[in-house]
């Protein structure tokens, strides 16, 4: 972390910045009530749930809180892809090193079946699922989709095999609803939609932050309300601008940041000084 930033203020931790500990996201009632249903249902069940949202919505957030939930089990193998948008036989040899089963590239089928069977047997000695998280799942392919519904169950459907947590934008959304990945969309068990945020949860995950990091006095209730107005709606809006004005309280050395300090950073320019500029650059 940057000491520059925190020292000034007496701050544990940048609390816009992008690495954050557990304890400082925020998680609305929402969000923990998805959570319950992931670890009492969805793992010990299996198939498919989603997340979704529009960027900036927090639903990277969610699945790296998810995440960390779910690594306490100690029964529990948890899985991330990292590559997406995978053609299917690195899809398949990522598979194989993230659950630390043998393949061999060229053979498909063998990847199916031992993947399958490692599964199975974690299943028949743990009576829980392996649990699979796909950040960005917009990019994987229909194809490559499609093939980890069919790898991801037994039985004619009728036994999951794993846990798998889908997160993407409104692509994935609008690709599950396509004739082709019908098949997929319709196995959704449960979904978490990422909305806007109204300005009552914009601040309420500003309070959360700056609580956390001990920087209660760091805003003015003014530059609050104003962020929460101006984000838009926007989780990483409203970060981003944040971030920017504690850097430059930090230049200016400057203990707390207000609405004055806003209006340097953001305000539009006034018409004289657009005259002034456009004089400089044609001078003629």
């Amino acid at each position: 972390m940057n000491h520059t930033l925190l020292s000034p203020f007496g701050l544990k931790w940048n609390p816009f910045g992008s690495e954050l500990p557990t304890e400082a996201l925020y998680l609305s009632p929402k969000i923990n009530d998805f959570f319950w249903r992931v670890e009492n249902v969805h793992v010990p069940e299996g198939g498919f749930v989603l997340i979704h949202g529009d960027p900036g919505t927090g639903k990277s957030v969610v699945l790296r809180a998810l995440a960390e939930r779910l690594e306490r089990n100690s029964e529990l193998t948890v899985g991330v892809l990292n590559h997406p948008q995978s053609n299917l036989g690195d899809f398949y040899r990522e598979l194989a090193e993230v659950f630390a089963v043998p393949l061999v590239s060229s053979n498909r089928w063998g990847g199916f079946k031992v993947l399958r069977e490692r599964w199975l047997s974690h299943l028949q000695s743990t009576r829980v699922r392996c649990c699979l998280l796909i950040d960005e799942a917009q990019e994987m392919s229909p194809k490559t989709l499609l093939e980890l519904r069919l790898l991801a169950s037994a039985r004619f459907d009728s036994q999951p095999l794993l846990a798998v947590v889908l997160v993407g934008n409104t692509r994935l959304t609008e690709s599950l609803a396509t004739e082709e990945l019908l098949p997929l969309g319709t196995r959704i068990r449960a979904r978490l939609c990422q909305d806007y945020a109204s300005r009552e949860e914009l601040a309420a995950c500003l309070d959360h932050l700056l609580n956390s990091a001990g920087g209660d006095a760091l805003m003015s209730s003014a530059l609050k309300r104003t962020l929460c107005e101006r984000a838009g709606g926007n989780y990483r809006v409203m970060t981003n601008m944040a971030a920017q004005l504690l850097s430059l309280a930090v230049q200016r050395q400057i203990t707390t940041l207000d609405e004055k300090l806003y209006l340097e950073a953001f305000a539009a320019p006034g018409p004289t000084s657009q005259a002034a500029r456009r004089n400089a650059r044609n001078p003629h």
